[in-house]
């Protein structure tokens, strides 16, 4: 357990959408907290917060990487690889730039977490997948998120960094959910038969770190999901319902597919469904919002 009088600082590669919400829990219960952006626009947001802010670069790293860190009890990465994180290199781009300042870190860090993703489990015909499962990515996009993976993973094993790997589907939650594609008409109800999706609200990944970080295994793999895979279809409708608007008309996927980009179809090239049994079992999660209706239906309620 985490010693609630001591002082606890994350460190984390790229304050995005779901760790710039991780960020805002740990604030306010007495943390402090710094990482990296893209932009000196989300530099000034974040600092207003009271984060300690830096512009990061795949291609120019950190100038002090160690004064950066310094500190650091906690240290969390969610910048994808590629072009995806904003790099032409290849592999993970904060590894690529700080591997050595990281790995001085083992000996003063409590936990360190990976923001990998279920595509690397690839495509299983709809069949449950656990932390078990092979690795089978079907993209490039993927096959860098499974190669960012191990070398995380590779961490602990090599280095004693206390590495947790945490496996995430779709993401939704406020400004990105379902919801907000109805109202702004970007939404279509594309039916593939028997393809289902997983998902998670952003506010279960961070209760899920969150457990993490207080009960922390190192050398973990978590699958971070809900506990109902289900067609985008059917969430399209149901976010239809919530907002007493007739839902588009069902469009054959195979109709879909002809004006798709590749990266859109790559999505639906993999249909898998996933286990979430571990985060329950070991880190004692209990999902805020356990099906797609359950967060949609909190987030109307809330006004977002």
């Amino acid at each position: 357990m985490i010693d609630p009088n001591a002082t606890q600082r994350l460190f984390c590669f790229g304050l995005g959408y779901t760790a710039g919400r991780l960020a805002s829990s740990l604030l306010a219960d007495g943390w402090t907290v710094g990482g990296t952006c893209r932009t000196e626009e989300r530099q000034r947001a974040l600092k207003d917060m009271g984060i300690d802010a830096l512009v990061f670069d795949p291609e120019q790293p950190l100038a002090d990487a160690g004064a950066a860190l310094g500190g650091a009890t906690h240290l969390l990465n969610s910048v994808p690889p590629g072009r995806d994180g904003g790099s032409e290199i290849e592999g993970d781009p904060v590894l690529a730039a700080h591997k050595a300042d990281i790995v001085a870190l083992a000996p003063s860090l409590v936990w360190a977490g990976y923001l990998s993703t279920t595509g690397v489990y690839g495509n299983t015909d709809g069949a449950l997948v656990d932390e078990t499962a092979p690795l089978n990515p079907t993209s490039d996009r993927s096959r860098q998120r499974a190669d960012a993976d191990a070398a995380w993973q590779g961490l602990f094993e090599s280095n004693a960094l206390p590495v947790h790997v945490f496996r995430l589907p779709g993401i939704y939650g406020p400004g990105r959910s379902a919801l907000d594609q109805v109202r702004a008409g970007r939404t279509r109800r594309i039916l593939k038969r028997g393809h289902m999706f997983s998902r998670i609200h952003v506010d279960d990944i961070v209760q899920t770190l969150r457990a993490s970080m207080d009960r922390p295994h190192p050398g973990g793999v978590y699958n971070v999901a809900d506990d109902e895979p289900a067609p985008s279809s059917d969430v399209i409708a149901f976010a239809c319902e919530l907002l007493g608007m007739e839902a588009p008309r069902p469009i054959p996927f195979a109709e879909a597919a002809k004006d798709m980009s590749e990266m859109a179809l790559s999505f639906w090239r993999d249909n898998r469904r996933i286990d979430n049994t571990r985060i329950k079992e070991d880190l004692g999660v209990v999902l805020l919002h356990p099906t797609y209706k359950d967060g949609l239906r909190a987030q109307l309620g809330a006004g977002e």
